[in-house]
């Protein structure tokens, strides 16, 4: 279940991929099978090949995309989404849900 997120920021992040552009999108998360994580970052792209070359940069595998028909996304989590979310320089998202280095 996702909570947190704006509209006006899901309208956004949809445009952006959909441009073909890397997009990042946080937003508080529940689920089961991660108890130890309330937050997920997708990063989507439209261009699939530009998609696998920016995972390729922080050894996320092409088979981790979610292969949404118009919004393919890698779902980042923990340690590896505050790391890449710091490294993408997107401190506005690392401030608003207070992610740390675990």
């Amino acid at each position: 279940m996702a909570f947190g997120v704006k509209r006006v920021e899901l309208v956004e992040w949809k445009k952006k991929v959909e441009q073909g552009d890397i997009a990042f999108l946080t937003h508080y998360w529940i689920d089961d099978r991660f108890p130890e994580c309330d937050t997920v970052t997708k990063v989507g792209c439209a261009n699939m090949d530009k998609l696998v070359k920016w995972g390729e940069a922080y050894q996320l595998k092409a088979e981790w995309i979610h292969h949404d028909s118009k919004y393919p996304h890698f779902d980042l989590l923990g340690n590896r989404q505050y790391e890449i979310l710091k490294k993408e320089n997107q401190e506005e998202q690392l401030k608003r849900f207070s992610l740390r280095q675990k």
